[in-house]
């Protein structure tokens, strides 16, 4: 791939600027400012079990994505996770304490953490996505952080993770298998790790640990950084040589799944070299909650998404001089909804106690931060909830309907010349990111809701009874048999593709179909007095989940969604409209469903310059006030 020598030599001769946003900034009146919320907010209900603690204890975050000031709408399940990055540190600091005295705890973080809310994606032009939020981040004691594919899809952001964030880590941000492209002394190119490869430290209580940091093989990555196969780095000298010596511990965390993906090439690897060594797997990238053991003495924990869920894994290690020391571990993980009711219970805080200075001054810092992007700018009300898959597509309560068949029709026809032109209009429902709540509906609702900043395309006359076909056979539906199957092959491929590429939707919504099947029945007969959150079946033993929930609903939903069709004949004429994201699928189809022409991207054209991430705001404005 060719250099961009030009955006290098600018990184290198322009240091980024730190802005942390002090107490006395920003302070101009608004009508609409996100304020912390005072305790208690919402009726929530406290863990009933404290928690199990081992000789070494982790805290676990993965896929953050700048929910750093913590859910903040009152419709459940919001309120469960309604915590911010303040209340998170102080609920650290005194776990710590509570350590101190016997045994190791260690905090560790598996990737993502950019691109997700008005904190890490609302930065005003000339800004880096993410780079003011993990100025916050970084006063967190992690022992470990792992690179995460949100990293690598623009180069400035690596770039800044590079410069700016992982060199206050001190040897604590790990990327095993992915590398940046940057001059050396002498102006040369060369590729080197983002982080470190490994990390080999001793914890307060003498135990010796061995870390990598590991990155699925994703291949959405932007120029200039390298994501290297899993499969191809355990075979590299620098990894044998990592793991050559015995720890008493390997701690392997990691932006991949802990369940069907390539974890077991790296534990593998390493059992062959030591074969009954203790091992944690700490994962990520699927936004769920999981957790399986690959033998007795080895635990693998995901933690869920978007300061959701934090993460605990004990282990009763032992001594390892003990000749029983071979047997197997007793692990226990338990999934915490990220809320300051969970941490005042397992830290044995009251809320007078609870607050330390470090954790009001993150709290603070981060509502400056949402002054200075302009986060609360208000663009209406919204009427009612709309969810991505709690309700069925179509209908009134979903908001892929409602984007799709309300806000895309009416916001990429503004100042349109072909606003009067009949058209179809269709996107991934993945470009719908989190749900939209009753109430105020502001700019970081608008950035959480629809991040991604799609351009919309569109092929001009096309009959009606073609693009009309469009749709159904990119669901690989509405077909006839034969084509039904080339089709649904032709989509598992793409499904492959887009995996790679970073898209993890699926993977998380049959994770909430798999969750709400299996527990349609007991649960939710005792579900009258609970909350809705998440219930969680897993592989390891015991309950995982620290408070009982009633089961969220969950609803089958395409992959790809469509406006709804003109009431016009067939051969009429109209504009076939599609976010880019998705235009090399579109034209593979478009090009299955008929043969009269092939269509190419020479037959595709801008249609606006709205993004998909502007859309639901400009339809707020003109519904919801």
């Amino acid at each position: 791939m060719r250099l961009n020598a030009a955006l290098l030599a600018s990184a290198l001769l322009s240091p980024l600027t730190v802005n942390a946003c002090s107490d006395d900034q920003h302070t101009h009146d608004h009508s609409h400012v996100h304020q912390k919320r005072q305790f208690p907010q919402t009726q929530l209900t406290k863990p009933t079990r404290p928690l199990e603690w081992g000789d070494l204890n982790i805290i676990h975050t993965t896929d953050t994505h700048g929910w750093l000031l913590g859910h903040q709408h009152a419709s459940f399940p919001e309120p469960n996770y309604s915590g911010d990055l303040g209340d998170f540190a102080s609920f650290v600091h005194h776990m710590k304490q509570l350590a101190i005295k016997d045994v190791d705890l260690l905090l560790v973080d598996s990737g993502d953490l950019h691109d997700g809310t008005g904190l890490s994606d609302g930065f005003p032009a000339g800004g880096i996505d993410a780079h003011d939020a993990n100025q916050f981040i970084k006063q967190l004691p992690y022992d470990i952080m792992a690179i995460g594919n949100h990293e690598l899809y623009d180069y400035i952001n690596t770039w800044d993770m590079y410069t700016n964030f992982v060199p206050a880590l001190d040897g604590k941000y790990l990327s095993s298998n992915v590398n940046i492209t940057v001059f050396d002394a002498n102006n040369n190119t060369i590729d080197v790790p983002v982080g470190n490869r490994f990390r080999k430290f001793t914890t307060r209580k003498g135990r010796k640990i061995t870390s990598l940091g590991v990155l699925y093989d994703f291949t959405g990555n932007d120029v200039n950084t390298t994501v290297q196969s899993v499969a191809d780095m355990v075979k590299e000298q620098w990894f044998a040589d990592a793991i050559a010596e015995e720890p008493d511990l390997f701690l392997l965390a990691g932006h991949m799944p802990v369940s069907r993906d390539n974890w077991p090439t790296v534990f593998h690897a390493v059992r062959a070299v030591h074969p009954e060594t203790p091992i944690i797997i700490l994962g990520g990238h699927t936004h769920i909650r999981d957790c399986n053991q690959p033998d007795g003495r080895s635990m693998a924990l995901e933690s869920g998404r978007y300061m959701e869920t934090i993460g605990w894994l004990s282990a009763k290690l032992g001594n390892p001089s003990d000749v029983d020391s071979k047997r197997n571990i007793s692990f226990s993980r338990r999934y915490l909804d990220q809320n300051r009711v969970t941490y005042e219970y397992h830290s044995q805080q009251s809320n007078r106690s609870f607050d330390t200075t470090q954790g009001q001054n993150i709290t603070q810092g981060l509502l400056n931060l949402a002054i200075k992007y302009d986060l609360s700018m208000l663009f209406g009300i919204a009427p009612q909830d709309y969810t991505i898959s709690r309700d069925p597509y179509p209908s009134n309560g979903s908001s892929l309907t409602l984007f799709i068949n309300e806000a895309a029709p009416y916001s990429l026809t503004l100042n349109n010349t072909r606003a009067n032109i009949s058209n179809i209009m269709i996107t991934n429902s993945g470009s719908q990111r989190f749900d939209i709540y009753s109430g105020t509906f502001d700019k970081n609702d608008q950035i959480s809701a629809s991040p991604f900043t799609d351009a919309f395309m569109f092929i001009k006359d096309l009959s009606l009874g073609v693009a009309q076909e469009v749709l159904p056979a990119l669901n690989a539906a509405g077909a006839d048999e034969r084509r039904k199957r080339d089709l649904g092959g032709m989509l598992q491929m793409r499904e492959r593709e887009m995996w790679k590429r970073g898209y993890v939707d699926r993977r998380y919504m049959e994770w909430l179909d798999d969750m709400d099947r299996r527990h349609d029945s007991a649960v939710k007969r005792a579900s009258q007095n609970l909350t809705l959150g998440y219930v969680t079946s897993d592989s390891c033993p015991g309950i995982g989940d620290d408070i009982l929930h009633a089961p969220l609903a969950s609803f089958d939903i395409p992959d790809f969604i469509g406006s709804d069709v003109p009431s016009l004949s067939n051969d009429t004429l109209i504009d076939l409209v599609f976010v880019d994201f998705i235009q090399d699928q579109l034209l593979e189809i478009l090009n299955e469903v008929q043969n009269t022409t092939t269509y190419t991207d020479v037959d595709v054209a801008s249609y606006t310059d709205v993004l998909s991430n502007a859309v639901l705001g400009l339809y707020a404005q003109h519904a919801w006030n």
